[in-house]
């Protein structure tokens, strides 16, 4: 819930004008970010996995990356087009996930499926901190870009290729 509610602060943050702005974003963000690991961990740990937090996390995480990507396309930082394709995946795979699901079938996140997440995370640093902080570095978030649409692009082709045949045979 703390990275749901911390979604509106990040996008006002990043849409405002004041000094350390961007400083500022990516702290929000980084925090928001990191109460996905902590709390995969304390749930585990505690032995508290539930099923609206099995619900809750996914969507969190995908609200928390397409605002953080909107925001950068509305800045300029980022392309439509690019960010079009990384949340069409998530739509994408969220819903084949949500069709395996009530077909009995969990198809839990892969591990390039979290690399996924990963990249995008420090991606999204990267373009908010933008030329201003990286200078003559910034072409390092452009790379970054490019490795989240791949990334994005080849999980969910792994997904369809381990899960379809599966899915699809699978009557209900």
């Amino acid at each position: 819930m703390l990275r749901i509610l911390s979604i509106p602060v990040l996008v006002v943050v990043l849409l405002s004008q004041f000094e350390g702005k961007e400083l500022t974003a990516v702290i929000i963000f980084l925090l928001a970010a990191l109460t996905d690991t902590l709390d995969g961990l304390l749930a585990r740990k505690r032995e508290q996995v539930t099923i609206l937090g099995q619900i809750l996390d996914p969507i969190a995480d995908k609200l928390l990356i397409a605002s953080a990507f909107i925001c950068l396309v509305e800045l300029g930082a980022v392309s439509a087009w690019m960010v079009v394709i990384i949340l069409g995946r998530e739509l994408a795979v969220t819903g084949f996930r949500a069709i395996a699901s009530s077909k009995g079938i969990y198809i839990a996140s892969s591990r390039l499926g979290k690399f996924k997440m990963i990249s995008e995370a420090i991606t999204i640093c990267l373009l908010i901190l933008g030329e201003e902080y990286l200078g003559r570095f910034n072409f390092i978030s452009q790379i970054g870009l490019w490795v989240v649409i791949a990334i994005a692009t080849i999980s969910a082709a792994e997904y369809y290729i381990r899960f379809g045949p599966l899915v699809i045979s699978k009557h209900s």
